[in-house]
């Protein structure tokens, strides 16, 4: 069996100075998302739309507050609120953990919606440029998960399953990497494939929603449930209630979006 390496939480420390991995794979994160999207607002259908490189930064910074903001508050919403509701201090103090995905998607969002009123143009233009930039910066997000120790998976008797000295002696599913792989690095060369033609505006997000719905529906039955939730209706933990609408909504764009395609 495979044992987790127990990392030291800090990749970097200069006296009393330390760079935490989690914080170097958000930075990773946003780069990747300025240099594969330098080649998407290059592609002739963005430039006749005006895009431009600063247009990208400015994405860039809405969608980093819709992260933090959306990633806590969903947090504390989906997962937390009666203990959040009963100690609201505690909802700023992030660095103790707590970011919800799909409340950071949320978040993220409302910053394209901005976005897109301020450029004038389409939710869905502005979706569409963003979606395959998603899927290699949750890559680098389960990286950090996996380096922290965090987020194991269920028990596992399989030949690759890993012990977590710092959860218990039992092997385990390795699920941060199940999902790095899956919603990671597989979502995002099938979206940049996808997105490489042009498509009905709407599609290249309906695919996003729908493929990282299912990679994530699909993680979580390897992935050990929130020990305050547990399991909820139909055996389903909250991320994989919470990926069902996300599916839905994913297959509704791919179907009935508008037929006007990308220029």
């Amino acid at each position: 069996m495979l044992i987790h390496p127990q990392f030291d939480p800090a990749a970097l420390r200069i006296g009393s100075f330390a760079v935490h991995w989690y914080g170097l794979m958000y930075l990773l994160a946003f780069m990747q998302f300025l240099m594969f999207g330098r080649l998407r607002v290059r592609a002739p259908r963005y430039q006749a739309l005006g895009w431009t490189y600063k247009d990208l930064e400015n994405l860039l910074f809405a969608g980093v507050l819709g992260v933090v903001l959306g990633g806590r508050l969903g947090y504390v919403l989906f997962y937390m609120p009666i203990f959040y509701f009963s100690n609201p201090l505690n909802i700023f103090k992030i660095w103790e953990g707590g970011m919800s995905f799909h409340g950071g998607l949320l978040g993220v969002l409302l910053a394209l919606w901005w976005f897109a009123k301020k450029k004038k143009t389409s939710f869905f233009v502005v979706s569409d440029l963003v979606a395959p930039l998603i899927p290699f910066g949750l890559a680098f997000g389960r990286l950090g998960n996996f380096i922290n120790g965090e987020l194991w998976g269920r028990p596992s008797d399989l030949p690759w399953a890993m012990i977590f000295p710092l959860v218990d002696s039992i092997p385990r599913h390795p699920s941060q990497i199940y999902q790095l792989l899956g919603e990671g690095v597989l979502l995002g060369i099938v979206l940049w494939i996808y997105s490489s033609k042009p498509r009905r505006i709407g599609q290249v997000s309906g695919l996003f929603l729908l493929g990282y719905g299912v990679c994530r529906f699909m993680a979580e039955f390897a992935r050990e449930p929130d020990a305050f939730l547990g399991l909820l209706g139909f055996g389903l933990s909250m991320g994989q209630w919470l990926c069902i609408p996300m599916i839905f909504f994913g297959i509704y764009l791919l179907r009935h979006q508008s037929d006007d395609a990308h220029a």
